[in-house]
């Protein structure tokens, strides 16, 4: 529900704004709020769940979500679809990093792989499919409901999962209980908030001011939050966030490989999703049925990921950036010779490849930066885990439609080109950045026997 929610919006945003005749100021907040309310609380979220329970932070965010998406769907007024948004976006922040932290907490070694990439698996494809699934429920206009089906669907959702979790989820939390670090939450949301709103909402106003002096404040704010996190841990406190975690390689050149990786994600979706609606004149749904493309491949590859990862750790998701990389290659010769035009079948062999690079990254990335921490900073790894998936989400979407809108002029597949090769460039230097990963350990090899053994055996 909280990947879908971000994606099915898209396809729903030229109806409702039409019927709550809403500005497009507006219709930019019910995409843009949710995404920011979600990225500035994860964190904070991680560690509530530490506090007062992993199981009841998550129940408390599905309670809330579903509640929220009930509330948008019923929205009588532009202002309150935003404000049930921006819930919807909190309810999220509290969802995400205690998922991550109860798979931490309950699983370890080969199953806690598997565990992460189910969690991938379900993520991944319901980022792919959201368009599909929006395009589907617009078109149906089931029982009149239009646009609202789309936030009406996480209702059944939730209410199941709020029943099947009491049974299905034990309860877990930090083993020493500490009071939450009011100061750190506000400044680690003051901070995180100066870079996504106006990477969120700079490029539909010009880049106004106060966007670049948002942008200069953000690392100011970040250091003093960092500072603080310090002085709380030299003073025998419980931080927000676990500073040591960033002396263990892995995690910080994890956590540089998760924004970074993220940064090609969503912006992909979303110069797909307008080459192929403004540029070629596809419907929604004939839009989405696209995507289905990259569903199966990415799925294809999701499910030999654990393996692969246990065996080949860093070098699974090095190649998983690389075919990602000639995914978005091929993609971009086939549309420099076809334009807009042409059978869309053309794009099936760089959409598989994208599909499936996706799949052999986005599970391995996950379990090789939790690899190492230990179940009482569960909760503070995963929020910062979540928080570089989001704030990568928004920063590539800025970059990307900078470059994407700025070439529009010259036609959507020449957009839509330039577009593709910042994307490949993105991912060859995730590539890169895995070397910083530790390598796999390797097994001993075991002792060769006499020859004299081998011949009586």
């Amino acid at each position: 529900m909280v990947v879908l929610d971000f994606f099915i919006v898209n396809v729903a945003l030229p109806s409702l704004q039409s019927n709550l005749h809403a500005s497009s100021g507006a219709v930019e907040w019910v995409a843009a709020g949710y995404g920011l309310t979600a990225a500035v609380f994860l964190i904070t979220a991680g560690r509530v769940g530490d506090r007062f329970g992993r199981r009841r932070a998550f129940s408390l965010g599905l309670a809330l979500f579903t509640l929220s998406s009930a509330a948008c769907g019923a929205a009588t007024s532009p202002e309150l679809l935003v404000a049930g948004r921006l819930v919807q976006g909190f309810s999220a922040a509290l969802l995400m990093p205690n998922i991550l932290s109860i798979i931490g907490v309950l699983y370890a070694g080969s199953d806690r792989a598997r565990a992460l990439s189910a969690y991938a698996l379900v993520m991944g494809l319901a980022a792919i499919s959201g368009q599909l699934i929006g395009g589907v429920l617009v078109q149906a206009n089931i029982a009149g409901l239009g646009w609202r089906s789309c936030f009406l669907i996480n209702v059944p959702v939730g209410l199941t999962a709020l029943a099947l979790a009491p049974r299905l989820v034990p309860e877990s939390r930090a083993q020493r209980t500490t009071q939450l670090d009011l100061l750190g939450t506000l400044l680690v949301t003051a901070g995180i908030t100066a870079i996504v709103l106006p990477l969120v909402e700079g490029r539909q106003h010009g880049w106004p001011l106060w966007t670049w002096l948002s942008l200069a404040a953000s690392p100011l704010i970040l250091l003093g939050f960092v500072a603080h996190q310090r002085r709380l841990t030299v003073r025998g406190g419980t931080p927000l966030l676990e500073l040591s975690l960033f002396s263990q390689r892995t995690f910080s050149a994890g956590l540089l490989a998760q924004l970074v990786f993220w940064c090609g994600q969503a912006s992909f979706f979303l110069v797909l999703a307008l080459y192929l609606q403004e540029g070629r004149g596809m419907s929604a749904l004939s839009a989405g049925l696209v995507f289905t493309i990259l569903a199966a491949s990415y799925l294809v590859a999701s499910i030999g990921a654990p393996a692969l990862t246990e065996r080949h750790g860093r070098r699974v998701l090095a190649g998983g950036a690389l075919v990602l990389a000639a995914g978005h290659g091929l993609l971009l010769g086939t549309v420099a010779d076809i334009g807009t035009g042409g059978s869309v079948a053309i794009l099936a062999p760089g959409l598989i490849l994208i599909g499936a690079g996706m799949g052999l990254g986005i599970a391995p990335l996950a379990t090789i930066i939790l690899s190492g921490v230990r179940p009482e900073h569960a909760g503070s790894a995963s929020g910062a885990l979540s928080t570089m998936q989001n704030v990568g989400n928004a920063l590539g979407v800025a970059v990307i439609g900078v470059i994407f809108f700025g070439a529009l002029h010259a036609g959507a597949a020449h957009a839509f080109e330039l577009s593709l090769a910042a994307l490949a460039g993105i991912l060859l230097s995730v590539a890169a950045l895995t070397r910083l990963l530790p390598a796999p350990a390797r097994s001993p090899s075991p002792a060769r026997k006499p020859a004299t053994a081998e011949v009586s055996l």
